[in-house]
């Protein structure tokens, strides 16, 4: 398993709107990619700024691809992004998911 974890940036005057872009927008598409095993949203407000990270896991790197494309640590943005970020970060982090325990 592959955890995909994207980093972005808003300004905090913006990151309820962005949030819920986020849950309406991104964790469809996410969700619609078969492969796709989870995803959640995290924000950390820090000041005037908030962070968001997409913590998503995947069955595979071709289930990925089927996501984001062949380049498999670009990260993916959707045009409504131009709205809210305040940079757009290039590239994202992959972790191969060694130990795991789900809480019911």
């Amino acid at each position: 398993m592959i955890c995909r974890i994207w980093h972005g940036r808003t300004a905090r005057a913006k990151a309820d709107e962005y949030a819920s872009f986020l849950e309406k927008r991104a964790i469809p598409d996410y969700r619609s990619i078969p492969g796709n095993i989870n995803v959640a949203v995290l924000r950390r407000d820090d000041g005037e700024t908030t962070h968001f990270l997409t913590v998503t896991y995947w069955d595979s790197e071709d289930s990925i691809r089927s996501f984001a494309g062949n380049d498999l640590l670009r990260a993916k943005y959707y045009p409504e992004d131009q709205a809210y970020l305040l940079e757009f970060e290039p590239f994202v982090q992959h972790y191969a998911v060694v130990a795991q325990e789900n809480v019911a």
